[in-house]
């Protein structure tokens, strides 16, 4: 596969994203006109639970694996801001894939807080990547590898910083939305009150 073919599979999974995540939005809103679309919001939330943390490891992985990918098989240089995105989502896929191999949902904070984070970096990337104006001090980025400079642009509206931002929005989405398993309770387990 070429290159532009890879930026397109990029795009369709950065399109398939963006509607899992509205989805999830929409059906959490729709749980609050009445009791029957809060019924299945709670369902899709407790299906979730059991699926959160493996969604979202592959989806951080896939989303690393692709920035590998964009920099050194497509050989584009990443700029300031892809860096500082970078470093939340690398650390973001290793702790989410031992969580998903755990089954640890007490990494949740810890990778809202990283996948937070990634998300403004991305959002004010992608912001200035459209409106350059719009870069704080004018210039915080290498001049012969500028911040605002489009790399890639499908479906007029996905670029490297947009696809970055997709990942870390549904990574979010989806660790709100799950809820943990309840606990597993030992069989035989003595009460402290016999």
């Amino acid at each position: 596969m070429t290159a532009p073919r890879w930026f397109t599979f990029f795009a369709l999974l950065t399109v398939a994203t963006d509607i899992a995540t509205v989805a999830l939005w929409v059906l959490a809103a729709l749980s609050l006109t009445g009791r029957t679309a809060r019924d299945r919001w709670q369902y899709v939330r407790e299906v979730l639970g059991d699926v959160a943390l493996p969604i979202a490891a592959i989806v951080a992985v896939v989303a690393m694996a692709g920035s590998l990918y964009l920099s050194e098989g497509a050989h584009l240089v990443p700029c300031k801001l892809c860096w500082y995105q970078r470093s939340a989502m690398y650390p973001l896929a290793l702790l989410l894939v031992i969580a998903a191999v755990r089954r640890d949902w007490a990494i949740r904070p810890y990778a809202l807080a990283l996948a937070a984070v990634g998300a403004l970096i991305s959002t004010y990337h992608y912001s200035i990547e459209r409106l350059p104006s719009l870069e704080i001090g004018h210039g915080g980025c290498d001049p012969s590898n500028p911040c605002t400079i489009t790399l890639i642009w499908k479906f007029h509206y996905i670029s490297i910083p947009f696809m970055a931002l997709s990942a870390f929005v549904f990574v979010v989405t989806i660790l709100v939305s799950g809820l943990p398993p309840e606990p597993l309770v030992e069989v035989g387990a003595r009460d402290d009150e016999e």
